[in-house]
This record gives structure tokens, C-alpha cells and sequence, in this order.
């Protein structure tokens, strides 16, 4: 598809999750490439929270290295200020592109940007916390932020074990992704064993796609497995149509449903998604499971995102969440 059809097909999404009883709905930050159109998750917040009305909204993640502190924490509380109790910002130390790309995106190039980023992390929280040192140059900043008294909840996003100190030392709620690293369980229990008092959250994001039967998701998987094999090979396509992703499939032999493969990827009908989500949150022990479904068609995608909230019984929750957020009005 286009990259504007497959905006307002990110906000069909969100309508669609926020009816079915889902809690948070994430948009990430990827820039320079075909497969994917969300570079401003900051852009994309606002019109995915105002077309919801009960779901939880954010990034997963703002990628901190590229921008001033100062103002990822004004666009935030902005957000944060119009839809009170919904927004979360998920931070990231990854650049989301290769190495030219994130050299366009500097405002100053005449050197390589610092690797400043436990500092950027502090001063945003100081914003957020009021918690600037009072000789702080900038800490007049922390109390005009634009959308006080609301904040958003922020996270730290992860795939390493140096995220998971960063997290425990700021008292973060931690999100890893398996979907880039399968090997994670280890990481959260670190994490775990480093947070001076109760962990404030896990969340891990796991690559995912659901259809009827096991053989349809393999299918519709095969897209998603396509673009993320040459991904890795330096060859950046758009999400491929089933047909041309499955004929590569077949010729590379790669095995969608193989558990032990360098990515994990649960793919199947119903029951075989809530078992292999139940075993994965069990390993993290995990709050909260993200759910990752890229794919080619838009129609499969919803699909896949009706069939797992059947399965895990979410529109129950979801009514109840509506009718919350109904009585906030």
C-alpha cells in the first residue's frame, strides 16, 4: 500500500483495538526505509488518541538520540494535556535507520551527534519530575511544560542488558523487545533483581500474527519473514504480497514456525497464539505482552487482532474500560 493508506489504515487499527479491549496501542519511530511509515511517533499520537477512546496511546519508542529533551518533553505533555490519563511515552536509544539516515536527521552536521544518552534520559525525567537541580539552567522549563498538570507514563524501551540498568536505576516501568532479541528473560530478571523496590512494569513485545488455522497465519506470516530476512541483508523492500513472499520462503527454507529460530515468532490460529503468548509472558514474567503484526494486508492484519482478543477474552474489558472513560467525560 501507499504510505498515507497505511496511516490511516494505523488508525483503523487503533479504532478497531480500542473496541476489541485492548490496553495500549504504540506506534514506533522507523525512518529512511519503504516498509514501514512512522517516523513521527509525536505526529501520529494525537490523531490515533482523538479517533479512540479508551485505549491507552504512545511510542514504542521516540528514538531520544535524535532530538532535544526539552522538546520530546514539551510534545508529550501537549498530548498528555489533551487526553488526560492515556498517553505514554516510550523511550529508545536506537537511531531506527542506518547511519546516513541518522546523520540527515541531525540539525548540526559537522560532527557525529555525542552518545549522550543516559543524560538526554535524566534531563526529560527532570522535566517530567520537576527534579532539575535549582541551578539547572534549564529548570524553570520543568513547570511551564504546556499540558501540567498531566504527564505522560513513560517506559524505557529495550533489547539489551544496559537498558535494563538504565531502567532500574530511574525507577522505569521496562518494555523489551523479544522480537528482536529472543533471549531476553534474562534480562528482565536482572532488571528485576536491580529495582530498589517493586519492578514498576514489564512489558515484552513479541512478533505475532493469528489467523483460523495454522497453515493461513504461516502464509500471511510469510511477508512480515521476507522483509525482515533482507532486512538483515542490507535490502530494504516494501512488506511483499503473499505469493512473491512465500515463493522466497520456500527457497531460502526458512521454517515460520520454528521455536528455536534466531527470531521467535508465534504464528497460528487461536489457540496456538494464546499458548505461545502465555509461555513467552511466563518466561519475562511479564505484565503486559505487545503484540507486533506486520504483514501485507491490512484486512488479515485486523483479523489477526479480532482473533486474539477472542481468545484471551479482552472485549469484556474493553466494554468496562469504555464506560470509564465515558464517565471521565
Amino acid at each position: 500500500m501507499t504510505g498515507a493508506e497505511a496511516l490511516h489504515n494505523t488508525i483503523d487499527l487503533a479504532r478497531l483495538t480500542d473496541a476489541l479491549g485492548y490496553h495500549r496501542y504504540w506506534v514506533a519511530e522507523h525512518h529512511g526505509g519503504p516498509s514501514l511509515a512512522g517516523p513521527s511517533p509525536e505526529v501520529l499520537v494525537g490523531p490515533i488518541a482523538s479517533a479512540t477512546t479508551s485505549i491507552r496511546v504512545g511510542s514504542g519508542g521516540v528514538m531520544l538520540p535524535h532530538y532535544s529533551p526539552l522538546k520530546v518533553a514539551e510534545s508529550f505533555s501537549i498530548l498528555s494535556g489533551l487526553y488526560p490519563g492515556r498517553i505514554d511515552l516510550g523511550i529508545g536509544r536506537a537511531p531506527g535507520t542506518d547511519p546516513m539516515t541518522m546523520f540527515a536527521l541531525q540539525r548540526d552536521r559537522r560532527d557525529a551527534a555525542p552518545d549522550d544518552f543516559p543524560q538526554q534520559l535524566a534531563e526529560l525525567l527532570g522535566y517530567y519530575g520537576d527534579s532539575l537541580p535549582a541551578n539547572h539552567p534549564f529548570t524553570r522549563y520543568a513547570k511551564i511544560l504546556p499540558g501540567r498538570p498531566e504527564t505522560p507514563e513513560v517506559w524505557l524501551l529495550g533489547s539489551s542488558p544496559q537498558s535494563a540498568i538504565w531502567a532500574a536505576e530511574l525507577d522505569l516501568p521496562y518494555s523489551f523487545a523479544d522480537f528482536i532479541n529472543r533471549d531476553g528473560a534474562g534480562i528482565v530478571a536482572d532488571y528485576r533483581a536491580r529495582c530498589t523496590g517493586a519492578p514498576p512494569g514489564v512489558s515484552v513485545g513479541v512478533w505475532v500474527v493469528c489467523a483460523d488455522t495454522d497453515d493461513e497465519a504461516e502464509e500471511i506470516a510469510s511477508s512480515g519473514a521476507m522483509m525482515m530476512a533482507l532486512l538483515r541483508r542490507g535490502e530494504l523492500i516494501p512488506v511483499p504480497p503473499i505469493d512473491k513472499a512465500m515463493r522466497f520462503v520456500r527457497s531460502e527454507q526458512i521454517d515460520l514456525r520454528n521455536p528455536h529460530g534466531r527470531r521467535r515468532r508465534i504464528i497460528g490460529a487461536p489457540d496456538t497464539v494464546r499458548a505461545g503468548l502465555e509461555q513467552v509472558a511466563g518466561e519475562y514474567g511479564a505484565d503486559e505482552v505487545i503484540v507486533v503484526t506486520i504483514i501485507h494486508d491490512h484486512a488479515a492484519r485486523r483479523r489477526s487482532y479480532e482473533l486474539i482478543a477472542d481468545a484471551f477474552d479482552l472485549r469484556a474489558g474493553g466494554a468496562l474500560a469504555a464506560e470509564a472513560a465515558a464517565d471521565r467525560r
